[in-house]
C-alpha cells in the first residue's frame, strides 16, 4: 500500500515543483537526474558540457513545471522531452561556434628578419626638405595631425574641410613623402 502511495506521490512531483516546492525539486533531481544525464550524454560529447545541459534542463524544469499536464504524458516523458530539447539546442549552438585552435608557442614561429632593402634610412633634414615639397594644404594638415596631435575630426573642425578630404590628403601626403624619400637614397 505504501508503494502505491509513493508511486502516486512520485507522479505529482512536477505539480509540486510548479507550486515552488523546493523539496519537490530536490526529489525531482534525484529521481530524474540519471534520465536527464543519459539524454544529455547522447547529444553532447564534452563532460563539462553535459553538466551544463543537465543544469540548464533542471533550471528550465523549475520554470516550466506548470506546463506539465498529467493527462498528456507521464512525468518521465515530460522531463525526458525537455532534456532532449535542451541537449539538441546546446549541440546545435556548439556546432555553429567556430572551432578555434590555440596559437603556436612563440619559439616555434619563424623569427622575422628585417630586409635591409625595405628600411628607409633618412635624416631629419631630408624629411623637412621633402615635407616642404608637398602642397601647402597637405603641409597644414600634416602639421595639425603630427605636430599638434589632432585627430581627424579635430582637424575637420579647425579647417572646415570634409572628413574624407582630410583623410585623403593625409594618406596621399604620406605616400608622396615616402616616394620622395625613396628617391633620395
Amino acid at each position: 500500500m505504501t508503494d502505491r502511495l509513493q508511486n502516486a506521490s512520485d507522479e505529482m512531483i512536477l505539480l509540486q515543483v510548479a507550486q515552488g516546492d523546493e523539496r519537490a525539486m530536490e526529489l525531482c533531481i534525484s529521481k530524474y537526474g540519471p534520465l536527464v544525464w543519459s539524454i544529455a550524454k547522447r547529444h553532447v560529447q564534452d563532460h563539462s558540457s553535459v553538466e551544463d545541459v543537465v543544469q540548464e534542463t533542471f533550471t528550465d524544469l523549475w520554470k516550466s513545471a506548470k506546463r506539465y499536464n498529467p493527462g498528456i504524458a507521464t512525468e518521465a516523458t515530460f522531463v525526458g522531452l525537455l532534456a532532449r530539447r535542451r541537449a539538441i539546442d546546446y549541440a546545435r549552438k556548439e556546432s555553429r561556434r567556430p572551432q578555434l585552435e590555440p596559437l603556436p608557442d612563440a619559439e616555434s614561429l619563424p623569427h622575422a628578419t628585417i630586409d635591409s632593402a625595405s628600411v628607409l634610412h633618412c635624416e631629419s633634414e631630408d624629411i623637412r626638405t621633402a615635407l616642404k615639397e608637398l602642397p601647402v594644404e597637405t603641409q597644414q594638415i600634416f602639421s595639425l595631425h603630427f605636430d599638434g596631435g589632432m585627430t581627424h575630426p579635430e582637424i575637420v573642425e579647425k579647417t572646415g574641410l570634409p572628413l574624407g578630404t582630410v583623410k585623403t590628403r593625409l594618406r596621399r601626403g604620406l605616400i608622396e613623402l615616402r616616394n620622395k624619400l625613396r628617391h633620395l637614397e
